[in-house]
C-alpha cells in the first residue's frame, strides 16, 4: 500500500513518512479545535452536535493540515493536493489539473540552475508548465536534494542504458514529459532521445557559441579557455541540443564584458549571474512560441 502511494504521490520514502505524519497529525489538531469549540456551547452530545462538529472539522481540516505541513516540509505537496480536492468537489474535470507542458531536468552537479527553473514556474500564478521530474547521472548531485525539497520526483539513470539502451524513453513517457532542459548535465545525448524530442530539448552553455563549444568544453574549462585567449567578452549561449557537443540551434545568447584582472573563478559568477537571470525565461518563450494557446 505504501509503494503504491508512494507511486501515486510521485515523492520518495522519506517525504511519503512526513506526508503521513502531516495527515495524522492535522486530522488529530482539527479534531481537537473542533471538539474545543464545541465545549464552549451549551449543546449536548446529540445529533445536533454530532453534525456542527462535522462541519467544523470539514472547515479546519485544510487550514489545519497546511499549518502542519509547514514546519515538516510539505507545504508544497498539500497546498497542491487541497487544490486537487477543491477543484473535484466544485466538479471541474481531472484533466484540468493537468499542465499544458511537462519539463524534465536533466542535471548532473549542485542544480543552482535547476533551483531557478523550478522557482521561476512556481512562481507564475495559474501557471500550467510543470516540472515533473529530475533525471541525474550522479546520486551524490545536490539536485537531488532541491527535488526532494520540491515534491518533484526523481530518477538515477546508468549510463549503459542511457547510451546504449532505450535512454530511459519508457520512463520519460511515463512521467508525460514534453520538454527536455538540461542544466548541466555532462553526458552526451544519444540519438534516440534526440529523435524523441526534435526541437524539444534545450541546453545551456556557460560561452560563446561556436567559438568555445565542443567535447571537453565545460565548467572551469571552458572560462580557462575564454581567459587563456584573452577574449573581451564571454557569455552565455542557450540552444537546442542535438546529437553533437554543443551544437544546435542557438535560441538566445547574452554576454558579459572580461577584465585583465579577471579569473576562472569570477568569470565563473558572471556567467552564473547570467545562467539564473535568462535561462528561465528563455525556456517559457520557448514554450510559448512553441504551445500557443
Amino acid at each position: 500500500m505504501l509503494k503504491k502511494l508512494q507511486d501515486r504521490w510521485k515523492v520518495n520514502g522519506i517525504n511519503l513518512v512526513l506526508i503521513i505524519t502531516t495527515f495524522a497529525v492535522g486530522g488529530s489538531l482539527c479534531g481537537w479545535i473542533g471538539r474545543k469549540l464545541l465545549s464552549f456551547t451549551n449543546l449536548d452530545k446529540g445529533v445536533v452536535w454530532v453534525i456542527i462538529y462535522i462541519v467544523l472539522i470539514t472547515l479546519l481540516w485544510p487550514l489545519c493540515v497546511l499549518l502542519i505541513s509547514i514546519p515538516l516540509g510539505q507545504f508544497t505537496f498539500f497546498k497542491k493536493y487541497l487544490v486537487k480536492v477543491g477543484r473535484r468537489m466544485t466538479g471541474r474535470k481531472i484533466n484540468d489539473l493537468n499542465p499544458a507542458v511537462n519539463l524534465a531536468i536533466f542535471a548532473s552537479g549542485a542544480g543552482s540552475n535547476a533551483r531557478k527553473i523550478i522557482d521561476y514556474f512556481n512562481a507564475i500564478p495559474g501557471n500550467k508548465v510543470k516540472i515533473g521530474l529530475i533525471v541525474c547521472n550522479n546520486p551524490a548531485a545536490g539536485v537531488l536534494q532541491i527535488a526532494g525539497e520540491n515534491q518533484i520526483p526523481s530518477i538515477i539513470i546508468e549510463k549503459e542504458k542511457f547510451l546504449r539502451g532505450d535512454a530511459y524513453l519508457p520512463e520519460l513517457k511515463s512521467y508525460g514529459i514534453n520538454y527536455i532542459i538540461l542544466a548541466g548535465f555532462l553526458w552526451k545525448l544519444p540519438p534516440s532521445l534526440i529523435n524523441a524530442f526534435p526541437q524539444k530539448i534545450i541546453n545551456i552553455h556557460p560561452a560563446l557559441l561556436p567559438k568555445y563549444g565542443g567535447k571537453g568544453m565545460y565548467g572551469h574549462h571552458v572560462h580557462e579557455a575564454v581567459i587563456a585567449n584573452k577574449e573581451k567578452q564571454s557569455g552565455i549561449s542557450i540552444h537546442y541540443a542535438d546529437e553533437l557537443y554543443d551544437h544546435g540551434e542557438v535560441i538566445f545568447q547574452a554576454t558579459c564584458e572580461l577584465t585583465d584582472a579577471d579569473t576562472v573563478d569570477t568569470l565563473t559568477k558572471k556567467i552564473q549571474a547570467l545562467e539564473h537571470a535568462h535561462y528561465p525565461a528563455v525556456i517559457d518563450t520557448v514554450i510559448k512560441k512553441q504551445n500557443p494557446r
